[in-house]
């Protein structure tokens, strides 16, 4: 897409959309509830209410539009790295009211220099970049207030309907993928942020994937066989962390009368055995494909099977094709609040019948989180840059907490191996012999 027009409406889109579901998440609860702090690890929802305001305003008004600032003492307040979560509830925060002026204010303001601005003779206006950033940027922020909402108590806050069934008879429990090279990541992308760049050749051994995301049933059979009870299948800081906290099972699950239940956005449920394992950190992932006999997919065997087109050599956008996702291929953008069963969404598999590469969970990966060869920070280091390096491990494909904006083929997740409160799960995967 070049066309300066169709671009300036994706935007406006983009924006409107992020904007509709940051107002029914922050909606959705009353003041008190969005001002505390439901878990540590997480900020009151308030503070990312007005951090999004805040984000908006240092990129797309002061540096887009050269606009000087309207809260200026406010940016250190919402700054991610001067504040860590755990500390937030005692800044002088925005109140709801406040902070909903704030970013509505910010909003207007914001899409007036969209109307006005030529998308094109700088890297921040070039193909709407900046705008497709800020989207992006409240899309992920929404995605982390959804996980503030799982982990708050009390009754449901939110609702929405089922996602379509599933179903695995007739496929395959794994497929070959070939050995060879591929493109990964992108140089063409207009939106895509500065890790997924640029596009490079990669070569992959032949290996064997999963067709779908490993399911709750499956992840039972490795509780029921002691797998939480067996260090020989965890990674030492994986084993310390399960005997630290007593791990049984994944997050937000716990067994009652002899069944296994768990707790969804304010709603106690029976674990749906065909569903995809859903709260799982990097170490129970791990564990889980040590003690199946296989291992976690690569980063580059992931992108490989979610985007290689064996028929015709190139890199795809995503696993169905370039045409964006809709209800049919992916289950994205809150649309449901949970994965949909192992096997659904048949138009959207990969040239090779793998299923469920985009959306219902992110998938954790082997891989370390490291800048491509030829990497370039843009347009801040603390994006992308100071998260390079051993201590993360990747995620890939999104999941239904992702809005489609920030989920595509070559889109880079990652986060600490200890993480169990993202909405993450993973396939696995095995040398081929």
């Amino acid at each position: 897409m070049t066309d300066p027009e169709l671009l300036r409406a994706r935007a406006l889109t983009a924006l409107t959309a992020a904007r509709a579901r940051t107002g029914a998440l922050t909606s959705s609860v009353d003041d008190r509830e969005l001002t505390a702090q439901h878990s540590p690890l997480m900020s009151p929802l308030v503070w990312d209410l007005a951090h999004i305001g805040n984000q908006e305003e240092q990129w797309l008004l002061r540096a887009v539009a050269g606009q000087d600032a309207i809260r200026p003492e406010i940016d250190s307040l919402y700054d991610a790295f001067e504040h860590p979560r755990a500390t937030r509830p005692t800044l002088p925060l925005l109140a709801p009211a406040e902070a909903r002026r704030y970013a509505a204010d910010v909003r207007g303001r914001a899409l007036d220099v969209l109307e006005r601005t030529p998308l094109r003779g700088g890297p921040l206006t070039d193909a709407a970049f900046a705008f497709g950033m800020i989207a992006q940027h409240e899309q992920q922020h929404d995605e982390t207030m959804l996980i503030t909402h799982q982990l708050r108590r009390g009754p449901a806050a939110l609702s929405a309907p089922e996602p379509p069934p599933g179903g695995t008879d007739g496929l395959p429990a794994e497929v070959l993928v070939p050995s060879g090279p591929f493109t990964m990541g992108t140089s063409t992308e207009p939106w895509a942020l500065d890790n997924e760049r640029p596009a490079h050749h990669r070569i992959v051994p032949a290996f064997h994937l999963d067709t779908t995301p490993v399911t709750c049933g499956a992840y039972l059979r490795f509780i029921e066989d002691g797998g939480y009870r067996e260090e020989r299948w965890w990674e030492p800081a994986g084993w310390a962390m399960v005997r630290e906290h007593d791990l049984t099972a994944p997050l937000f699950w716990r067994r009652e009368g002899g069944q296994w239940l768990r707790r969804r956005f304010g709603v106690t449920e029976p674990v749906p055995t065909d569903e995809p394992v859903l709260h799982v950190s990097w170490y129970e992932a791990d564990a889980y494909a040590r003690w199946a006999g296989r291992r976690l997919p690569t980063e580059a065997e992931w992108e490989k099977a979610a985007r290689h087109d064996p028929a015709s050599g190139r890199s795809r956008r995503y696993p169905w094709g370039d045409a964006e996702p809709t209800g049919a291929h992916a289950n994205l953008g809150q649309r449901h609040l949970r994965p949909a069963p192992a096997g659904a969404y048949e138009a959207g598999q990969s040239p090779l019948g793998i299923r469920q590469l985009i959306g219902d969970v992110w998938e954790w990966t082997s891989s370390d989180f490291l800048p491509y060869p030829g990497f370039v920070a843009f347009p801040y280091r603390e994006y992308s840059e100071v998260f390079f390096g051993p201590g993360h491990k990747v995620l890939r494909g999104g999941a239904f907490s992702v809005d489609q904006v920030a989920c595509r083929g070559t889109f880079r997740n990652w986060d600490l191996p200890v993480r169990r409160q993202i909405f993450a799960g993973f396939r696995t995967a095995r040398d081929a012999y």
